[in-house]
């Protein structure tokens, strides 16, 4: 599990959140996200923002596609749900995403000020929240996350390894 730093009020995230079996239901849409990454020949990875209890932004892995490098599921997300409140804040909102962020998600995810994060597997090759990096928990910075990990680890992490080692079968 993730790590919640003492400034924020654990009751008040938990009663957004509604407990583990809405962290499951909330990434099942993040999961349906990457799957579609995967169809488009994208790195299976999904992110879905939730503000009010209610989904306002999606997105997955397109770097293929747009040609972009920061084109990531949490970087698609973070604009659309930017454009849906008209606010570059998103202070009220929990994204859920099926791959530990990657330092420039972690980045823009602390620069957007989103107060939660929900990851599915994690990224030990370039993980920033646990695995290789906590900049959710850097003090120095004036910000900080919440998070919980390895929610439906084991199906994020299979959708990842299928895809690669299907993508090392027809090389």
């Amino acid at each position: 599990m993730g790590s919640f730093p003492e400034e924020h009020d654990w009751g008040l995230l938990q009663t957004v959140l509604g407990g583990e079996s809405s962290h499951e239901s909330w990434m099942q849409l993040a999961l349906e996200e990457a799957r579609v990454a995967a169809t488009e020949d994208e790195v299976p990875v999904g992110a879905v923002i939730l503000s009010g209890g209610r989904v306002i932004a999606s997105g997955h892995n397109q770097r293929e596609q747009l040609a972009d490098p920061t084109a990531h599921a949490e970087m698609i997300a973070l604009t659309q749900a930017a454009a849906s409140l008209g606010s570059w804040r998103l202070e009220n909102c929990v994204l859920y995403v099926t791959l530990e962020p990657c330092p420039m998600c972690a980045g823009a995810i602390l620069q957007a000020r989103v107060p939660c994060v929900v990851w599915g597997a994690a990224d030990p090759k370039a993980g920033a929240v646990e695995s290789l990096y906590r900049l959710f928990e850097d003090r120095r910075l004036n910000h900080r996350v919440e998070h919980v990990g390895h929610v439906l680890e084991a199906e994020c992490g299979r959708l990842l390894s299928d895809f690669f080692r299907d993508k090392r079968r027809y090389r």
